[in-house]
């Protein structure tokens, strides 16, 4: 996935997609490519490269200039099958060459198509899942369907979340043409003077034309010279309203929103399914990146969750699950910290690395610890082709797509999510409790319905601009919670404290007593949250303890009628989900909080001071 370019009129396709590309950068990028229609028909003329655009592809084009031409299509992609390489590098080819494809999303049912192609014949270049559509469109182009039609028939096979654009060699101006397919990815139509284009992105568009077509999902579009088509999934042409977008090149970056903290908040629900496509169905976890058998299962004695920050964070928050769900214990460590700290290491020892960028310097010196004394080593990453996706055993990658703002979104809501699905697959593999097969099956029930939960509280903001309106002229403030509501209030108050510059303390509910009962002073905030079960009375307690000296209590529950919310001054609902999966959607509304009250405090949300997005030094 990452950016989708493309273009027919009378301009050089080679300008507009690279200007489109480069427009596109800001999304991040490992590698990037383009495919030109000759007009005399034959072969596309595609080049791709690894790395930057200037210092790759750039080059690529001055060492095989490709000939006039006036359709094409680009894409930068980001790795989510195969590391970064030139063959992986999208556009790819059908066996003839006379067709390309580039893609955004995930192909989930790409091994069984590309084994079933082979038999048939057909030659594979490359390890990514995009290359069995351009064979699947050759298969039917084969068998006298046109472009658009063979298009249509190829991506009723595919299984997933998708964007594409579809280019063809023509003879004449008359043969050229562009598909595009929406599906869940987003794909937008450019409608210029007598030239047409195709994007993932407004921001590609923008120096061309301020009139887009916004694909819904299902819709296939047609760019020829002579106009463009809208249609639908049964092959019927529809209508869709051409917008005027009013953005300037900054505002399209960041899809209209202010800053890229929100827009990457607002993306979640996107990331939550494309994390868990393909990897649960009929209460079970699919998981064949883990080739853990049985015999290395059972033998593990521990299992420790090693990251840094916000990675550390959902470690935290895995940790009560793998304990329960492998019935052995689990251990949360700070990186920094674990590999100084001479930890008991060995073969029984899984050692389970969670990093966004794959690349933190703590965590990988971990690695290199766990790796010389044997122990097996899986790794959470959101970078295909990272130093950590090189050097575990095993990977999971969490597919939440690229990240801009420093401070981490949807990064850590999909390492939720991939560490709870590695707990279930594991505790299957070794055998686990009924109560505890019970529990995961509640997850696996309720976890397709979260982006929809996450929808109804994105809707509506109003408790969380109300609480953010309250805590924007503090200097301070506490979180509070128990078991998960603990980690999840440690992910809280780093998210407060380093876009707003706020100072704020998560504390264990159950510890206010043992200290932090002193600092709470007349109408100070104090987040409280509350959303287990067997734990609300004693939260009740904790928050009438804060009651009684003063503080002032917002709390995060999904109970908005019972007592405790009854004593506090705000409170901020979220939906009812399985219990292990409340983190996911208390953290979402925490980083609502965050946001809206850095903005309020009017600091720098997206690049706050003295930090960096990947900490790769010590």
């Amino acid at each position: 996935m990452c950016g989708i370019v493309g273009y027919i009129g009378p301009r050089c396709a080679t300008d507009v997609i690279m200007d489109g590309l480069r427009r596109l950068e800001y999304r991040g990028y490992d590698s990037a490519g383009l495919a030109l229609v000759p007009r005399a028909g034959g072969q596309v003329h595609v080049i791709k490269r690894q790395g930057e655009i200037e210092t790759g592809l750039q080059r690529g084009l001055q060492e095989d200039p490709p000939r006039f031409s006036g359709a094409g299509i680009g894409h930068t992609r980001w790795a989510t099958h195969g590391p970064p390489s030139d063959d992986n590098a999208h556009p790819h080819t059908d066996c003839t060459g006379s067709l390309a494809v580039v893609h955004n999303g995930i192909i989930e049912n790409y091994f069984e198509l590309g084994q079933a192609l082979r038999e048939e014949g057909h030659k594979f270049r490359s390890e990514v899942d995009t290359e069995v559509i351009p064979h699947l469109v050759e298969t039917h182009r084969d068998a006298g369907a046109d472009l658009l039609e063979a298009t249509m028939e190829a991506v009723r096979n595919l299984r997933g979340a998708y964007a594409l654009a579809v280019v063809e060699s023509g003879k004449g101006d008359d043969g050229e043409a562009l598909v595009g397919v929406r599906r869940e990815s987003p794909l937008i139509v450019g409608v210029g003077e007598d030239e047409y284009f195709l994007a993932s992105d407004i921001a590609a568009v923008l120096p061309y034309t301020r009139n887009v077509v916004i694909l819904e999902n299902g819709d296939f579009a047609l760019l020829t010279r002579n106009g463009y088509a809208i249609f639908d999934e049964s092959g019927q042409e529809v209508e869709r309203p051409v917008e005027v977008v009013d953005w300037d090149a900054e505002d399209a970056e960041r899809g209209g929103h202010p800053h890229f903290m929100i827009k990457e908040i607002l993306e979640q629900p996107a990331a939550w399914v494309a994390a868990l496509q393909g990897r649960i169905g009929d209460d079970t976890v699919y998981l064949p990146e883990l080739e853990y058998t049985t015999g290395i299962v059972d033998r593990l004695s521990q299992v420790y969750l090693v990251g840094c920050g916000t990675s550390y964070h959902a470690a935290l928050a895995a940790r009560p699950q793998f304990e329960r769900m492998l019935g052995i214990p689990a251990r949360a460590e700070i990186a920094s910290e674990f590999r100084y700290a001479d930890p008991a290491l060995g073969t029984d020892s899984l050692v389970v690395f969670v990093s966004q960028s794959g690349e933190t310097a703590d965590t990988l010196a971990c690695l290199d610890l766990a790796k010389q004394a044997d122990a097996p080593t899986l790794g959470i990453t959101n970078v295909v082709g990272s130093s950590l996706s090189r050097g575990v055993d095993d990977v999971v990658f969490t597919r939440a797509g690229p990240e801009i703002s420093v401070a981490s979104t949807k990064t850590y809501t999909t390492q939720l999510l991939i560490l709870d699905l590695i707990a279930g697959h594991l505790g299957t593999t070794r055998g686990m409790r009924e109560e505890n097969a019970q529990r995961m099956r509640a997850v696996l029930a309720h976890a397709p319905d979260l982006p929809g939960e996450a929808e109804r509280l994105l809707d509506d903001q109003e408790a969380v601009l109300g609480v953010a309106g309250y805590l924007a002229p503090w200097e301070d403030a506490f979180f509070i919670g128990r078991g998960l509501d603990f980690a999840a209030a440690m992910e809280g108050q780093l998210k407060l404290k380093e876009i707003s510059y706020i100072h704020a303390e998560a504390c264990a509910a159950g510890e206010l007593k043992h200290g932090t009962l002193a600092l709470i002073e007349q109408d100070i905030p104090v987040i409280a949250i509350s959303t287990q079960d067997h734990l609300r009375e004693k939260m009740a307690s904790n928050v009438e303890e804060v009651r009684a000296r003063g503080g002032w209590i917002c709390l995060v529950t999904d109970r908005p009628e019972d007592r405790t919310a009854a004593i506090a001054d705000a409170v901020i609902p979220i939906p009812r989900t399985a219990e292990v999966l409340s983190p996911v959607l208390v953290a979402l509304a925490l980083q609502l909080l965050a946001y809206h009250t850095a903005v309020m405090r009017g600091c720098p949300v997206d690049k706050p001071r003295n930090l960096a997005k990947s900490v790769t030094v010590e």
